[in-house]
């Protein structure tokens, strides 16, 4: 018979203690909680830690963001925290959509439903409904098309298709991302305190300034390019002659585009929704794309990227084939159940559900612009993009950030987190139930008049 431990009683609470100092369930003792951890680590191997990821600087924006929050929820537990920061979807998935994946989840208990693994390129129904959808008019043929699960993941595969030896610039503000996954590959050099820059990066300054379209005569060469239109953080949707301008200077310096389109559905005027609507597009860009924002499929995660056949690297050789062995070796391909998902969000009335609530996103934005305005402020964005950029003259976006969070208990993005050109703004997020809204309208406001 097994023998029992019996733990004596006065040792309870000491256990206790210790279980929570390291399982981080209670702010108490912080210092003695590191300690203990520190302890715990004190036993190391010989690998060196990867240099490039030392050089990031704090924790990625959102979930420091969420830190934040969680000790303001602590220290205000009955507030009615609104959160307009990160930009998750509030809004149902309409219901033809959820019951084709439900329908497609239930057949796999059959032995006529099952299916393992599909193609790591993607449902070829689904990549030729995103061709036609998406990409009808410029012929983009579905063999170019790579589903996955979501845009942001596909940005690390490119960086991984492109390597450590590439040069980079990015629109200032810019997607943490794009700027993170270059620090993690080794092409950003070092972190320049000063500046606040990366010293390998070239920054492209896109504000009020300049019409948040960069100055591309002051910019210098980089092999590759990410450009976000519609813009997040800046809600900005570049023009035709912008990207006419863009793809030219891609041109004439043999550069790679990497266009992030994951805001075109918000599009409401006659600005592009794809780079490859710009003649000579595909010679010298890749578009990445997401269901996430277009059809509230964040937590379903599903998205693409579309690699022209005419683009090639300096030797001739198609960027397509080499994307297509980096898709082979580190994807088994997206969920068939989100695949589901996605061909039904692309069917005709798929397509005017989803489309619905993309609307009610745009109304959300009208009225925060509005709100804002009224106030006096300089804002940005909101008509072609689920976001809204305030400016507050000379204010430290982290300090313009804690003010609202302590006062009126709304979560917001400072605008630093997007880079240095983004000192002085915040974004304020459009995705949230219309109650929400009119109270988060409601609560500035009363900051802010």
């Amino acid at each position: 018979m097994a023998m029992k431990m019996v733990v004596p009683f006065f040792l309870f609470p000491i256990l206790r203690l210790h279980f929570l100092l390291l399982h981080d369930h209670s702010p108490l003792f912080p210092s003695l909680r590191l300690e203990i951890q520190k302890e715990q680590l004190a036993c190391h191997t010989r690998v060196q830690r990867n240099v490039n990821l030392e050089k990031l600087r704090t924790g990625y924006l959102f979930p420091e963001i969420s830190m934040h929050e969680l000790q303001h929820i602590r220290k205000y537990p009955d507030a009615k925290l609104i959160n307009l920061g990160i930009g998750d979807t509030t809004k149902p998935i309409p219901e033809i959509i959820s019951v084709s994946m439900a329908e497609y989840a239930r057949a796999l208990s059959t032995v006529e439903g099952y299916r393992g693994y599909g193609a790591e390129q993607g449902n070829k129904a689904l990549r030729k409904a995103i061709a036609e959808t998406f990409y009808k008019n410029v012929q983009v043929k579905d063999s170019e098309v790579f589903v996955s699960d979501g845009s942001q993941c596909d940005i690390a595969r490119l960086q991984l298709l492109l390597g450590s030896n590439v040069t980079v610039a990015v629109q200032d503000p810019s997607f943490p991302a794009y700027i993170d996954t270059s620090v993690i590959m080794g092409q950003a050099g070092d972190f320049e305190e000063k500046s606040g820059k990366f010293g390998n990066i070239e920054y492209m300054k896109c504000g009020p300034q300049n019409n948040f379209f960069p100055e591309l005569a002051k910019t210098r060469r980089t092999d590759i390019i990410f450009f976000c239109s519609p813009n997040n953080p800046t809600g900005y949707a570049a023009t035709r002659q912008q990207l006419e301008e863009l793809v030219k200077f891609a041109k004439a310096n043999g550069s790679i585009i990497i266009f992030d389109s994951a805001y075109a559905v918000y599009v409401t005027d006659d600005s592009p929704r794809s780079i490859f609507e710009i003649p000579g597009a595909k010679e010298v860009a890749i578009e990445v794309s997401s269901f996430s924002k277009f059809a509230g499929f964040t937590g379903v995660r599903l998205g693409w990227t579309v690699v022209p056949e005419e683009l090639c690297f300096s030797n001739g050789f198609p960027v397509i084939n080499d994307f297509n062995r980096i898709v082979c070796t580190c994807f088994n391909g997206a969920s068939n159940i989100a695949q589901a998902g996605g061909l039904a969000c692309l069917s005709s009335e798929g397509f005017m559900a989803v489309c619905s609530v993309v609307d009610y996103y745009r109304e959300n934005a009208k009225i925060l612009l509005k709100t804002l305005k009224s106030l006096g402020l300089k804002v940005y964005g909101g008509e072609n993009a689920p976001y809204v950029w305030a400016q507050f003259p000379g204010s430290k976006s982290w300090d313009v950030f804690d003010d609202i969070l302590e006062k009126a208990h709304v979560i917001t993005v400072p605008g630093s987190g997007f880079g240095p050109g983004g000192e002085e703004f915040m974004r304020i997020s459009a995705f949230g139930h219309r109650e929400t809204i009119l109270e988060a309208s409601k609560r500035l406001k009363g900051l802010f008049s």
